[in-house]
């Protein structure tokens, strides 16, 4: 984008305002001036005597039940970096964690000034140097309001600028929104030897998609990327004029244009839908707003998505020919199969799509820059793609891209955060939930090593040899945006929002499996299985507000149980903001996309379970009961009663992981092993067996329990005999397989009264798989 472009400029001048509070705050001197934005500091309720201060937790706000108590919690000062351990650089930062104290600012203060000091004339005019600059410095400090970080109050404010830059008394601007569906068809809908490194490689390949479908709309409005609100995952939303025709003309042309695309590659498969409304400029500082960010996605892209290829119904319901299928995406209109594997006779065959997704998938780990140029011939490259008007070439390196780059040419450099490289004009940055372990087999053999392949993580379980599949998203994200942050629902607030949430699936993940221990938090809450790093996990799509991810079925485990740990603290323990998550557990030669969707109903199920929830061996519970939190309101208040009155208090070991645990440090022998987990799943049958047939009676008195078990408000009337047996019915069995435990174990009083305690009755089967998968030779 040229200099001279007014939206461009007006939304510089907002972003060396903003660096300028930085630099004023850390007593730096930079080059001078910007002009007036008084019209948009109007909008956005600016106050001239603000300053920068400690920022509060915006997730604090998010409340969805009534009489919510407000916490109160603070962002550590801290820059986003780059770590380096040993010698060793690390591209992931380190994970932030809210605290209830206000941190001191004097350190990051002082890394400001030593920053800043490097800036000359010429990064001055340089717009993706300044924005990174900001969101390095300013994400975690606030200004003008105390939970609105400087960065999303700069960015918005910058995006307002560059919309009305061409007419600044405007009394409305444009909110446009893209919506990709058919995504899960895409990545999952696969199978093949090398269906991991495929996967890995579709969902790079989507982001660069939605990337490429967000750069041609910025060209055509001729505005900055400060107006990007939120882009991933096949999603964007962008803040525009209110030059209607210009809008509309743009909207409809990449709309048109990218269709005719996603038709003849992928015969219909994917789809954009992509709309636009008017939002006058005195919501854009209240409430209203989320009503027209929700309105957008609700009502314009959703009537678009029901009537996909509407205009080109005839060219679907014409007589096509048909050829064999391809093996790996199944697509039968395709002529030219060739083997996936070139040098392979006998691999598979497969259409181009899947050829070049499984190519992609080998160089895929080490590409750090990605090349964005309508020239068809560039050397030094790993590999290439074609995308509507734009070949995207992938280097190894970031200085070979930006010697590679002419012009106006883009360069995405993957997970940066080191400002030297954003001094280039060509760099942006793009930020990918991207963590993966080298393939063993590859680098003993000398080939270029790619990602670690499903047999390789197999055989590096502990116990049984078997693949995990970890899918997990956030509850109820769409109230989250639309009525969690009630009256304080304004743009920067909400851009805020999507920002922290994106931040951690696509730049704190990354940590928490590279550098697990450093990045969990430091609290006491925290509950683990192992203190072993996580070496055999590959990122398949982590972005967004979700993630796909695949690893030896153990440390897919307790992966899944330091994210969910990692995101609550995260959020400050918001009872609000949860996630919920299923995992499957397979043999490596399992077909990849039934895994996936095995994982998804896995995933449904703990949804179903009220959210909150995983799904994992065959059993859905709340969180807290897979960690064993002592909160005893998980299985209803009557039945807590009933509990409490005949046990007289909660044991200390509660849940399933801590019995298993426990369990494993002792390191048993095979025999017993073997024994305690067949006497517990025959306890556990023997269990579900008495609750299916009381089912089946049907009788007034079971009905009864199942209300309450469902609806546990303070219900009253439980027959005690009915419950006698629901929860002790495992006493005899129990006693008995205690009694052949070894000495040492049966000595443990904690482990042996805790097993035998009626709250624990329900996590019998979860036990004993996981031990018995443990322990598997």
């Amino acid at each position: 984008m040229t200099q001279s472009n007014p939206a461009h400029n007006a939304a510089l001048q907002i972003i060396q305002q903003a660096v300028t509070i930085l630099a004023n705050w850390a007593k730096v001197q930079l080059p001078p001036g910007y002009t007036d934005t008084n019209s948009v500091n109007k909008i956005l309720q600016s106050n001239n005597q603000s300053q920068i201060q400690p920022l509060r937790l915006l997730f604090d706000s998010v409340t969805l039940k009534k009489n919510q108590q407000q916490q109160v919690h603070y962002w550590e000062a801290k820059k986003i970096s780059d770590c380096r351990r040993q010698g060793f650089a690390h591209r992931n930062p380190k994970i932030y964690y809210p605290q209830s104290e206000e941190p001191d600012l004097k350190e990051l203060r002082g890394e400001v000034a030593q920053a800043l000091q490097q800036i000359n004339d010429k990064d001055w005019q340089n717009l993706p140097l300044l924005m990174l600059i900001l969101e390095k410095f300013g994400s975690y400090i606030s200004y003008d309001e105390n939970d609105i970080a400087l960065v999303d109050i700069a960015r918005s404010r910058a995006a307002v600028a560059a919309a009305l830059a061409q007419c600044p008394n405007a009394k409305e601007i444009s909110l446009i929104a893209g919506d990709l569906s058919g995504i899960q068809k895409f990545i999952y809908t696969i199978s093949s030897d090398g269906a991991l490194k495929s996967l890995r490689a579709r969902s790079f390949y989507l982001e660069l998609v939605t990337e490429e479908l967000v750069q041609q709309l910025l060209e055509e409005l001729q505005l900055p990327r400060t107006n990007i609100i939120y882009a991933g995952g096949g999603n964007l939303y962008i803040l525009a004029s209110h030059d209607l025709n210009l809008v509309d003309t743009a909207v409809s042309k990449v709309r048109q244009q990218f269709n005719r695309w996603l038709r003849n590659t992928f015969n219909g498969s994917l789809f954009l839908a992509l709309d636009y409304l008017s939002v006058p400029t005195e919501a854009i500082r209240n409430q209203d707003f989320a009503n027209y960010w929700s309105n957008v996605t609700t009502k314009n892209l959703t009537q678009q998505k029901s009537q996909k290829f509407a205009s080109d119904i005839k060219d679907f319901i014409k007589a096509t020919p048909s050829y064999e299928p391809c093996r790996i995406c199944h697509r039968d209109d395709l002529p030219s199969l060739k083997p996936l594997i070139r040098l392979n006779p006998d691999s598979s065959s497969a259409c181009w799509m899947c050829r070049t997704m499984f190519k992609l998938g080998d160089n895929l780990f080490d590409v750090k820059a990605v090349l964005r140029s309508k020239r068809a011939n560039i050397k030094g490259h790993l590999d290439r793609i074609y995308l509507p008007n734009r070949y995207y070439y992938f280097f190894q390196e970031w200085e070979q891209a930006v010697v590679a780059a002419k012009g106006d040419e883009i360069v995405f450099s993957i997970n940066d955060w080191r400002i030297e490289h954003y001094q280039s004009k060509h760099t942006l940055p793009l930020l990918l939930g991207n963590y993966a372990t080298r393939s063993k087999e590859d680098i003993e053999s000398q080939k270029q090593p790619g990602f670690m392949s499903a047999g390789e993580m197999s055989e590096t379980a502990k116990g049984i040899s078997r693949v995990g599949y970890l899918r997990m998203d956030v509850d109820r994200l769409g109230q989250i945006f639309a009525q969690g942050l009630k009256e304080k629902k304004t743009l920067p607030r909400i851009a805020g929002l999507s920002r922290q949430i994106s931040y951690f699936f696509k730049v704190y993940l990354n940590s928490l499996a590279e550098q697990r221990l450093e990045n969990l938090p430091k609290d006491t809450k925290v509950k683990t299985l192992t203190q072993e790093p996580r070496q055999n996990l590959l990122f398949i799509y982590a972005g967004g507000d979700d993630l796909f991810i695949s690893g030896a079925w153990n440390e897919i485990v307790e992966f899944a149980f330091d994210v969910y740990q990692s995101f609550r603290a995260y959020t400050g323990y918001n009872p609000d903001i949860t996630l919920s998550g299923g995992i499957s557990i397979a043999d490596a030669k399992f077909p990849l996309y039934q895994a996936a969707e095995e994982s998804g109903h896995a995933e449904d199920a703990a949804k179903g379970n009220g959210r909150d929830s995983l799904g994992l061996f065959g059993q859905v519970f709340k969180w807290d009961e897979w960690l064993g939190f002592q909160d005893t309101g998980i299985i209803g208040t009557e039945i807590t009663h009933y509990l409490q009155e005949a046990e007289k208090s909660t044991p200390e070991l509660m849940g399933v992981l801590p019995f298993v645990e426990k369990l494993e440090s002792y390191q048993m022998e095979l025999n017993y092993s073997r024994n305690f987990v067949r006497n517990l799943l025959i306890t556990a049958q023997t269990q579900e067996q008495f609750l299916k047939k009381m089912e089946e009676r049907k009788t007034k008195e079971v009905i009864r329990v199942q209300q309450i078990l469902k609806k546990p408000e303070d219900e009253k009337g439980i027959n005690n005999d009915v419950m006698d047996i629901r929860y002790y019915l495992h006493l005899p069995k129990i006693a008995y397989t205690l009694a052949r435990l070894p000495k040492n174990v049966l000595e443990d009083e904690e482990l042996r009264t805790s097993l035998k305690s009626p709250y624990n009755a329900p996590y019998f089967r979860a036990i004993a798989t996981w031990i018995e998968l443990l322990n598997r030779q």
